[in-house]
């Protein structure tokens, strides 16, 4: 930012303060009607029919009118003459939106402020498949609303996941950094790095040593550590080497026949050549079905059996002692 007298540069555009805009600075008020109109779901008309006095009398403080069409489920805001703001029928349009889309009226009303922005953020088309959509929408909320509360803490933005959207409302800056979060939650990035990276950068923000410094080598880098599950196939195919001479022709039926003079050959030879050819497979084949046949006919190899004087030189027992015994009890037994 440079003025016409000094050149002064701004450092950082987000610290200067949006001058009021008040009624002097445009007394003549507005020539043409701006109107916008939102539709709302039919579960927020019993809301809608509670807050709608508070909402015209808010909007009555800033010359805008509005109305409400219940059968056609419609809200309307519009300018009227005496409306000197001509930016704040967009706040305007943007509160009613955030109303249909189930923001409480006491936040839906911070929009009007100057240095306040809403933002709505779809995540409906981001994942197609609809259970991991909802597991990762239940991520951004997390247990008991935690991670969302931290959230809120850090970017001083009211933040509300409805279906396949996300309403968020706070300072420009802040409304940046949840959109960011909530993308990449989306896109399968836990939300507890993008809140660990903007608490470093809080902390940072402290110190006025660093404020002309790269902060890159003090945030988390973060990498995916998900395999590809892409399934391989069982026989790769190895590329052969490039060769810019084209592949040789393949030989068609009569090339063959010339190259083995069989294309000479008369028909009865070419015949008897083929059936010659023929017997002779026929003859392969029945060797090999008879060789197979006489496997199962053939005796198993028996083991040779061990000899009766190896048995006896292996025995401890005395035979010759043995015999005594025996002679002794006949003796025993006649007497």
């Amino acid at each position: 930012m440079t003025d016409t007298g000094d050149s002064n540069v701004v450092d950082n555009a987000w610290s200067l303060k949006v001058p009021e805009f008040k009624p002097e600075d445009n007394p003549s008020g507005m020539i043409e009607e701006s109107k916008f109109a939102t539709l709302f779901p039919k579960y927020r008309e019993k809301y809608l029919r509670e807050c709608w006095p508070l909402v015209q009398a808010k909007l009555q403080e800033f010359h805008l009118k509005s109305e409400m069409d219940l059968v056609e489920g419609s809200m309307t805001v519009m300018t009227t003459r005496k409306c000197w703001d001509p930016y704040i029928i967009i706040k305007a349009r943007d509160m009613i939106k955030l109303l249909a889309r189930s923001v409480p009226y006491e936040q839906a009303l911070r929009v009007l402020e100057d240095d306040f922005g809403s933002d709505i953020v779809k995540i409906g088309t981001l994942v197609r498949n609809r259970e991991r959509f909802v597991k990762r929408r239940q991520r951004l909320i997390g247990p008991n609303g935690s991670t969302l509360k931290s959230i809120e803490l850090l970017t001083q933005c009211y933040v509300l996941v409805q279906g396949n959207t996300v309403a968020c409302i706070g300072p420009y800056q802040g409304l940046k950094q949840v959109r960011k979060i909530v993308v990449d939650t989306m896109n399968n990035i836990h939300p507890i790095y993008n809140i660990k990276t903007l608490m470093i950068k809080r902390e940072l923000m402290k110190d006025p040593k660093l404020k002309n410094e790269n902060w890159e080598r003090f945030l988390p880098k973060f990498e995916h550590k998900n395999l590809s599950k892409r399934k391989q196939p069982l026989k790769k195919r190895e590329k052969k080497a490039y060769t810019p001479f084209p592949p040789a022709p393949v030989m068609s039926k009569i090339d063959k026949e010339l190259e083995s003079g069989e294309y000479f050959l008369k028909e009865k030879e070419r015949k008897a050549k083929k059936a010659a050819e023929k017997r002779e497979k026929q003859g392969e084949a029945e060797h090999k079905r008879q060789e197979k046949r006489k496997k199962s006919f053939k005796p198993p190899v028996e083991k040779k059996a061990a000899s009766n004087s190896d048995n006896t030189k292996n025995c401890d027992v005395d035979i010759s002692k043995l015999k005594d015994k025996i002679n002794k009890a006949k003796k025993k037994k006649v007497k």
